[in-house]
């Protein structure tokens, strides 16, 4: 990955963060985007100081404007793209029996139409460079986790889409790689949104038990050099749950909902 050049959308925190400086250890040159502006110029100084090219754009990629410019400055400062990762993205909990419909959409917008923006700007110059796209999405992109109707939608409506776009390049050579970590220690979970759209502000799970973001990312770039169509992270709540899923469905979904009915306050009976 040396001089190689990976954008990478939710870099200001969390994996997005992670990936940064993951990226950074191989020699890549590393465009961040995220909306925290000043998050952002911390990473953007610490890359720096390592004598790492980086550029950093403020980006909100539920704006479509935004997203073409991120892509737009890349190419005015490098000259192409190599790897694009869409890892930016919202969580929510609550119940969609409770949910104003304005949270969902918001979900949708960042996570859904976040890559489709991106990768619909990068994808003449990941051609060019037969380069990676990549979606970060989440094992609730494989099963519907309860409580989080949009943020599962959404994840599984980025597997569509990324499946679908590799099938169109099998002769292109770009190579799309959908990664999905299981539950990842980061600032997600602080952050979801709760049925009016306010932000939880605290997480339900016990953080320190999870994967480390440095994990994930590490995780994420072999998986680009190597060129895999799919990553899926952890065994207990990641490979062991998809394979459920395809061969026992209804076990599954009992064992997701008492699971997730054990977080604290959690909105499930």
């Amino acid at each position: 990955m040396n001089d190689k050049i990976v954008v990478i959308t939710g870099a200001s925190s969390g994996i997005g963060k992670a990936l940064a400086f993951e990226y950074a250890s191989r020699g890549s040159k590393i465009v961040l985007a995220a909306r925290n502006t000043e998050k952002l110029k911390e990473v953007e100084e610490e890359i720096l100081a390592k004598g790492i090219e980086v550029l950093s754009v403020k980006t909100d990629v539920s704006i479509e404007e935004d997203c073409k410019n991120l892509i737009d400055k890349t190419v005015e400062r490098f000259g192409g793209i190599d790897v694009l990762i869409n890892n930016a993205g919202i969580s929510m909990r609550a119940m969609f029996a409770d949910l104003e419909l304005s949270v969902l959409k918001q979900l949708m917008d960042v996570n859904f139409w976040g890559t489709v923006y991106c990768t619909k700007y990068a994808m003449p110059y990941i051609t060019k460079s037969k380069g990676s796209v990549v979606g970060v999405i989440s094992i609730a992109g494989y099963i519907g986790l309860p409580a989080r109707t949009g943020y599962s939608a959404s994840k599984y409506a980025i597997r569509g889409f990324l499946d679908t776009l590799r099938v169109e390049n099998l002769k292109t050579g770009v190579h799309v790689l959908v990664a999905a970590p299981g539950f990842t220690a980061s600032n997600v979970r602080n952050v979801a949104l709760t049925a009016d759209g306010s932000s939880q502000g605290e997480t339900p799970r016990d953080e320190s038990k999870m994967m480390s973001a440095e994990e994930c990312a590490r995780l994420i770039a072999n998986a680009v050099v190597k060129r895999k169509r799919e990553l899926i992270m952890t065994f207990m709540e990641g490979k062991l749950t998809v394979w459920l899923k395809k061969w026992f469905p209804s076990l599954l979904e009992k064992l997701t909902y008492n699971h997730m009915a054990k977080e604290p306050n959690s909105p499930l009976k």
